[in-house]
């Protein structure tokens, strides 16, 4: 290569980097954080609505969704200039959202009436709303699409929703209080966090049962501080990152063996977790101490705290 084409990949390489950006929601501002995650600094802040939590980016990054849950909507907002574009009919008190792969359906757990309201995203409507158990939180899509997955916290159990009826094929008795699911990039595993029961259960998917329960403990701190919500893990199942809330920690699991590898102490009550786009770093928003750590997963280490501003809840990162 030249120098001429050197310089310009170099430029190219920089731009790219420095395109990157972190929203973090603020539950207590009403507010949305914008971080860059290159240099570590806070960007601005921009008020968004009430008590906003649950946050992710349509598939083509264009549009970013948030729901303010005072607001009993999901707001959607330009990626670019955070303008107001629109908004969905979520039901009441919306917390926490999955999208659809393609984007064109977003299923919304209402806590308080425990129910899922499926949403039609381009005509902006309710599709349909599932009967749930108790106090549904957690929520996510498998990346095949198959199959819709609804935690419900005090009934303690996963529901197995298929996308194409919108009804529930089975469901799975889980540890205490779930608070977050997730699966695998090859949709094989759903991994499910349990708040109270301080454990994190791994089931496969063909047969809807446990395949691994994970229980945690940390040198100086006690059992009860240990809560797991928060679930990250790389596309080729190598680590998980599970946040353990009041415990201050992130578990790292290796996504094979089920072994827990190491503990990253990072920020006060660190409640959700998420990579970059190129999956080199992680990102935790940790509530109590109102700031963003950001992790390195080369080195495992936490680089740099960013304060974000009073109580970070849920993170989106654009490329």
């Amino acid at each position: 290569m030249n120098k001429k084409l050197l310089i310009l990949a170099l430029f190219a390489a920089i731009g790219s980097a420095n395109a990157e950006t972190v929203f973090v929601t603020l539950e207590k501002d009403n507010a949305l954080a914008v971080m860059n995650p290159i240099d570590g600094t806070l960007l601005k802040t921009v008020p968004i609505g009430k008590r906003p939590r649950g946050i992710a980016l349509s598939p083509d990054n264009k549009s970013l969704y948030v729901a303010t849950s005072d607001d009993n909507t999901i707001k959607i907002f330009d990626a670019e200039t955070l303008k107001q574009t629109g908004k969905l009919p979520s039901g009441e008190d919306p917390e926490t959202f999955a999208l659809s792969a393609t984007g064109d359906k977003m299923y919304v757990s209402n806590e308080d009436d425990s129910l899922v309201t499926v949403i039609d995203v381009v005509k902006k409507k309710v599709i349909t709303q599932i009967k749930v158990g108790v106090e549904p939180e957690g929520i996510c899509v498998s990346p095949d699409n198959q199959w819709l997955i609804s935690a419900s916290e005090t009934t303690n159990m996963v529901h197995w929703i298929d996308t194409k009826t919108q009804t529930i094929i089975e469901n799975t008795l889980v540890d205490a209080r779930p608070r977050f699911v997730t699966f695998t990039a090859d949709s094989s595993q759903l991994w499910v966090t349990s708040e109270m029961a301080g454990s994190l259960m791994v089931l496969d998917s063909k047969t809807k049962q446990p395949i691994k329960t994970i229980t945690f403990a940390i040198q100086g701190v006690p059992n009860d501080k240990i809560q797991p919500v928060g679930i990250a893990i790389d596309k080729e199942r190598k680590r998980a990152y599970v946040a353990l809330g009041t415990a201050n920690r992130i578990a790292v699991i290796n996504a094979q063996t089920f072994e827990i590898e190491k503990y990253l102490l990072v920020g006060s009550r660190v409640w959700n977790v998420a990579f970059s786009p190129d999956q080199k770093h992680l990102y935790a928003a940790n509530g109590l101490s109102n700031d963003v750590s950001i992790i390195d997963l080369e080195s495992q280490t936490v680089t740099k705290s960013v304060g974000v501003g009073n109580y970070p809840w849920g993170l989106a990162v654009k490329p």
